[in-house]
């Protein structure tokens, strides 16, 4: 029986609620809101409302998810930025070659000029005992300026170009730099937020963190069983496509391995490593990011989603799963967790996107 059967759902509920369910909507690329870092999260009280505390993990995790996102952005940036650099490094290197060359020429054609005296052509045809031989050279001469002004212009073209490719180059440096920034923020965003959950989760009593995982399944369990109320799987009935196949095949193979934001395997993933590299071995390279994959992939209808396309959750696209079908997905849910099958409605659905359109 299927993930589309209550039954196998109440039985599953271990396996399905692997998934913490994520909080308040951010900008895509965009840093999270402040939130308070590990100094400032208050140890909860004995007898605290654990719903209270799940809810404040889940903004954590969320903000640490988006946080994520931008240093996965702001990290495939560096590295098309330090390709285009190499790139550009070749460009001026050959260049420089071929200034040199054109320099040498220009230098040989100084010092025919000065062994020949720089003589004007009427000049030696005057003081010439042979005429007839002078006005062959001159025609020669004409041909040595045309080649000369032609010499001279490639040097003025080839320098140019030169202090173009160099401008380029600064310019990729300042982009690089900027983005190295904006990684080494994000990368501290995303170490507050795991702390600030860490420690909070660490203040909990034994029975009390039992209790917060249960809270977390039943939370996970109450959104899938909603959105299966909504009769959505009756309408779903796509056929994986052969790279999709390839794609499922892939993600399940890396069932428990553990989060690490930033990961892209082959021993850990985050969310979007996951699914960018279940669909790198299905050959069909996606976006590294939830948000980039969100933006520039073909948008479907849930009704229409097989298994292999990848569902968006969230406003802010800050999280994604492989559909594996029948109402369930594969995902790296979040730090402390492992890659597992969840239910497609245990988080707010933003959308779904097809990598083979």
């Amino acid at each position: 029986m299927g993930w589309g059967k209550r039954s196998v759902l109440s039985a599953a509920v271990t396996v399905v609620c692997a998934v913490t369910v994520l909080g308040a909507p951010g900008t895509a690329f965009a840093a999270p809101k402040p939130t308070p870092g590990p100094s400032t999260s208050p140890t909860p009280p004995p007898g605290k409302d654990l719903e209270q505390v799940r809810e404040k993990l889940d903004r954590l995790y969320h903000d640490a998810a988006v946080a994520t996102d931008a240093y996965n952005a702001a990290e495939e940036k560096t590295k098309q930025q330090s390709a285009a650099i190499v790139a550009l490094a070749k460009k001026i290197d050959q260049g420089q070659q071929r200034l040199a060359g054109l320099r040498n020429q220009a230098g040989a054609a100084a010092r025919e000029q000065y062994r020949t005296g720089g003589m004007p052509p009427t000049a030696q045809f005057l003081l010439s005992d042979d005429p007839g031989q002078v006005l062959d050279g001159a025609g020669l001469v004409l041909q040595g300026q045309r080649a000369t002004k032609s010499l001279i212009g490639e040097l003025t073209s080839t320098q140019k170009q030169l202090q173009d490719y160099a401008d380029d180059a600064a310019e990729q440096w300042k982009k690089l730099d900027t983005e190295r920034k904006a990684k080494a923020a994000a990368k501290k965003r995303i170490q507050q937020q795991i702390s600030a959950a860490e420690k909070l989760e660490s203040a909990l009593e034994k029975k009390d963190r039992e209790r917060l995982a249960r809270l977390e399944e039943q939370a996970a369990l109450k959104a899938q069983t909603k959105w299966l109320d909504t009769g959505i799987l009756k309408k779903v009935h796509g056929a994986a496509s052969a790279q999709g196949e390839k794609a499922v095949a892939f993600a399940t193979a890396q069932l428990g391995k553990p989060y690490v934001w930033g990961a892209e395997g082959p021993d850990a993933y985050d969310c979007s490593g996951l699914t960018s590299q279940a669909w790198a071995a299905a050959g069909h390279p996606i976006p590294r990011t939830s948000q980039e994959q969100w933006q520039q992939l073909k948008h479907v209808d849930i009704k229409d989603m097989r298994p292999g396309d990848l569902v968006i959750y969230f406003d802010d696209a800050s999280h994604v799963a492989l559909y594996i079908g029948d109402g369930a997905i594969i995902q790296a849910p979040r730090p402390g967790r492992t890659v597992t099958v969840a239910g497609a409605g245990s988080m707010p659905i933003l959308g779904v996107v097809r990598p083979d359109a």
